[in-house]
């Protein structure tokens, strides 16, 4: 029997990889070029899933994936919270004192600038954390480092220079898994959370109005992110992530209140709440 195949975007090595190592180690890992090749893999047929970046602690959202899943056709049927932690990586033989470039993503070498200024070398902003490290194995230059996961350091037969060398313990990333298939998550059975768009009608206070009902409804909101719809500066798209399940009587409630002030409602995924969200922690009052 096949494996059940992951889509990712980025090269073997990077984070996305090994979210899917970590929650599915008895999947495929598929590497797409962009995020666009990883929903289309999922969408025609290729891969049956996909794992997604959405959000990180520090560098905060993946704004490509606000615009690409509401019209791909896919479904949020899992998350995933992952701790980032990255490494400082040389070809086989190197020494920190041999290091004077670290390569790696933007992002990447912005979460790890103590290092960086701590050794006083250059950095170089690279597309992907694998790809770099791919790059400078096959560079072979003693001189030349990158910022990557341990998984890349395996596979592009790396020493491991300097461990966990992130600026922030909390650095996490949250990934979401989607499906072509609708399966929305049982209600009752654990903590659900619920992901939805909308765009509200243009009359006034049309947001304040459609909000008011999971307020009342008391339903706890954990995320609510605006985005700008094709480039015109008077059509907004809101994200959102609400705990609960659409048949729950307060978020029936609250969801029927919102659609009477939207133009548009799509709900994007019905799923299990991640256990990572219980470590969260409580706001004092």
């Amino acid at each position: 029997m096949s494996k059940r195949r992951i889509a990712f975007q980025g090269e073997p090595g990077a984070n996305s990889h090994l979210a899917i190592h970590q929650a599915y180690p008895d999947c495929e890992a598929v590497p797409n070029a962009t995020f666009e090749d990883a929903f289309m893999a999922v969408t025609g047929g290729d891969c049956e899933l996909g794992m997604i970046p959405i959000e990180n602690s520090v560098a905060g959202r993946v704004a490509d994936i606000h615009h690409l899943m509401p019209n791909s056709g896919l479904h949020i049927i899992g998350e995933y919270f992952m701790p980032v932690r990255h490494q400082l990586l040389g070809v086989k033989g190197s020494t920190l004192k041999d290091i004077k470039t670290a390569e790696s993503h933007v992002h990447a070498l912005g979460q790890c600038r103590k290092i960086i200024r701590k050794l006083g070398i250059k950095a170089i902003v690279a597309a992907d954390t694998a790809g770099s490290a791919r790059e400078i194995s096959e560079r072979g230059d003693k001189t030349c480092a990158a910022i990557a996961t341990r998984l890349a350091a395996e596979i592009y037969g790396l020493d491991i220079l300097a461990e966990d060398i992130e600026d922030e313990d909390h650095n996490t990333t949250r990934f979401i898994v989607l499906s072509r298939e609708k399966k929305w998550a049982q209600r009752g059975s654990a903590k659900v959370v619920t992901t939805f768009v909308f765009r509200v009608r243009n009359v006034p206070a049309a947001l304040y109005k459609a909000l008011g009902g999971f307020a009342t409804n008391g339903i706890n909101m954990t995320k609510l992110e605006s985005y700008m719809v094709n480039g015109n500066f008077s059509a907004t798209q809101f994200y959102v992530d609400v705990e609960g399940h659409p048949d729950d009587r307060g978020l029936a409630f609250a969801l029927e209140e919102l659609a009477f002030f939207s133009r548009e409602l799509k709900v994007l995924g019905v799923y299990p709440a991640h256990p990572f969200r219980d470590t969260f922690p409580e706001d004092e009052d």
